[in-house]
């Protein structure tokens, strides 16, 4: 999932905005926290057994066909990662880049992997999940690091494989940012990338593919070429180089989408329409259209769309299921239910863990890079 956030300026404010900053994308905020909300409804409503027998369609017989694409969160936040990280890197040095990005990830992080340690301890579950048991103590650290599935740890639950993929981007924008590149080399960069992640499929396997990132490269250089065209619209290639990826991103949707097996018929068509209909939205965004738009409760959507995305699948899952065992409660105020509090719960950690720590983590950062 994308954690960035909107810091530095690529093209010239508006009067009304601080020199050397741009406004804040609010409908942007808006749209991670529907993100973090579709892949939850996908994780609740499709890819596992509320009562640990039964299929989702029993128990959601209309919500079901409609949740399952709500695994194009994932793709989405990648768009909006690839967009926003080169948006708020674009002019700043590689340590005030690494500072923000460990300011931003961690803190949440450490709290969301220990909670969710705790709850499933104190309220386990078993029978229809998509995961493992939680790994023991020695993983349990792994994890705090961020880096379990590259060293093969089990995690602690599922969602965390998007972060090892948004680590590598973010060692790419860094790599891009320490070059101090123009324009134009940004642009060669990403066609360059988009072509090898075209071809690597055909050497499954390849350790190279381990940096391409072949299967999701697509939104990132999309949301790169985005932000490009922020800047400068009128740039024929471009608009080429957009369109290339998302006909590529169809054709990897359209792949992800076959391997879904929820236990019903799941149609490919709504897939790559909603996704098309994402980068429309993200065009307009990033062409300026909803610049005016600044609804303070937006940021907030955008500011607990992470730790809510941390926390919801293995807590989710152990609330549910311990909830309907003692109530038989319908599915449907259960997981309703459960999304109230798993956000109350994020903006908790947003306000008494992010608030508090990123700062003083993004001053640590950099202290330590000038020592």
């Amino acid at each position: 999932m994308t954690t960035a956030v909107l810091d530095r300026a690529p093209t010239p404010p508006p009067v009304s905005s601080p020199p050397g900053r741009a406004p804040r994308l609010y409908v942007l905020d808006g749209l991670r926290l529907i993100c973090a909300l579709a892949v939850a409804g996908y994780h609740f409503g499709d890819s596992w057994r509320l009562d640990g027998v039964r299929p989702p369609a029993y128990f959601l017989p209309d919500a079901a066909p409609v949740l399952i694409y709500g695994f194009l969160g994932v793709e989405t936040f990648f768009l909006i990662s690839g967009f926003v990280i080169l948006m708020s890197g674009w002019g700043r040095t590689v340590r005030e880049f690494a500072a923000s990005r460990v300011a931003r990830l961690y803190p949440a992080f450490w709290v969301c992997v220990l909670t969710t340690t705790a709850v499933a301890a104190v309220l386990p579950i078993s029978g229809g999940l998509p995961f493992p048991p939680l790994p023991d103590g020695w993983g349990v650290l792994v994890n705090l690091t961020m880096l379990a599935e590259p060293l093969n740890t089990p995690l602690v639950d599922t969602v965390y494989w998007t972060l090892w993929i948004e680590l590598r981007f973010y060692l790419i924008a860094a790599c891009i940012l320490a070059a101090k590149p123009t324009e134009r080399g940004v642009k060669i960069f990403a066609a360059v990338w988009l072509a090898v992640a075209v071809v690597m499929p055909v050497f499954r396997g390849a350790a190279l593919d381990e940096v391409v990132m072949s299967d999701f490269a697509p939104y990132f250089i999309a949301g790169i070429t985005l932000f490009l065209l922020r800047r400068n619209r009128s740039d024929p290639w471009l608009w080429v180089l957009l369109l290339a990826t998302w006909l590529v991103s169809l054709q990897r949707v359209y792949g992800r989408t076959l391997e879904l097996k929820p236990g019903f018929e799941v149609p490919v068509w709504p897939a790559p329409v909603l996704l098309t209909g994402v980068y429309l939205l993200m065009l307009v965004i990033a062409l300026g259209y909803t610049d005016r738009v600044r609804m303070r409760w937006l940021a907030i959507a955008g500011a607990i769309s992470y730790p809510f995305y941390l926390l919801h699948p293995r807590i989710g899952y152990s609330v549910i299921r311990n909830v309907y065992e003692e109530t038989n409660l319908p599915a449907s105020i259960l997981i309703g239910g459960t999304v109230l509090g798993l956000l109350a719960a994020a903006w908790l950690v947003h306000r008494f863990v992010e608030r508090p720590l990123a700062p003083l983590i993004r001053g640590f950062v950099l202290d330590r890079r000038r020592q």
